[in-house]
């Protein structure tokens, strides 16, 4: 039951995903709000990456982020981000339907080098919800406030959007 959800929500939370990725235009991919901040590019990168973190999350009891490798390809281009993305949730979402309810207590945690970091041991259940879901959520809400800061529509989420109606 508890896998079931997650995928129900998975399955939806990663269709807005790709809304918002595909409203992405080349023009803003060098955009960023600050000097501290990434450009909409890295950003988008980052929740396409995000996706590529469910194998060792759900078939890992530790994640060492010293031994991660991960190739994000050419950011670029827009087109590169969501293809990085469809490959990614694919495969997430192939470790999702694998899962097992009888896992989902299991104590989980990141590693730097060996040494607790990032995030302490906790149930994986606890580690899907913040780790990766809410993580997820979290970057879309500034994905969408570079859009509108660069002047582009922001598709809707959770209904619709001063772009899809008159909101005045």
């Amino acid at each position: 039951m508890i896998v079931q959800a997650l995928l129900g929500e998975f399955l939806h939370e990663a269709e807005n995903t790709r809304k918002l990725l595909n409203a992405i235009p080349d023009s803003a991919l060098d955009y960023k709000p600050s000097e501290k901040n990434w450009t909409t590019g890295q950003l988008a990168s980052h929740i396409a990456e995000v996706y590529n973190w469910f194998d060792p999350t759900f078939n890992q009891d530790v994640m060492e982020m010293t031994e991660y490798k991960y190739d994000k390809g050419d950011i670029t281009k827009a087109a590169n981000i969501v293809a990085k993305f469809e490959e990614n949730v694919k495969k997430a979402q192939a470790v999702l339907e694998n899962a097992k309810d009888d896992t989902m207590m299991n104590m989980w945690a990141m590693h730097f080098n060996g040494q607790i970091g990032g995030f302490p041991p906790m149930p994986r259940i606890t580690v899907v919800r913040g780790f990766l879901f809410n993580h997820l959520y979290h970057h879309r809400g500034e994905l969408v406030v570079y859009l509108r800061a660069t002047g582009n529509k922001v598709p809707g989420l959770y209904g619709p959007t001063a772009d899809d109606v008159n909101m005045g």
